[in-house]
């Protein structure tokens, strides 16, 4: 992930999101601080709320006890699932063990040298 200082809030959130492997997972708390932003979970959630591009993997992101945000049941949530088990992500009762997902290292997938 390539980030300058000239990058917004909303920009540096977005390439954390993108910087999540396939078949990998990030709480939005998470999300927030590798783009710099620590205690900004909230902001990671509205810029998520608010993408238009079809291609960012926000399926990936996921609250900081494992749960889809979205209602259980809703277009959202069952499209949510449907992505991350189609990545190979075990989603139970709407919910992802983050420990079991944690399986990178998102440090060196964000700041290591490319």
């Amino acid at each position: 992930m390539d980030l300058t200082a000239g990058d917004s809030p909303e920009q540096r959130i977005l390439a954390a999101v993108r910087a999540i492997p396939r078949g990998q997972v990030a709480a939005y708390g998470e999300v927030a601080r590798r783009a710099g932003l620590p205690g900004r979970a909230r902001l990671a959630a509205k810029v998520l709320a608010g993408n238009t591009d079809p291609a960012l993997p926000w399926h990936r992101v996921l609250r900081a006890d494992g749960r889809i945000a979205f209602p259980a049941g809703s277009k959202g949530h069952r499209e949510q699932a449907r992505r991350l088990t189609a990545e190979g992500v075990k989603v139970d009762k709407g919910r992802v063990r983050l420990a079991a997902a944690a399986g990178f290292d998102m440090d060196a997938e964000v700041w290591a040298p490319r």
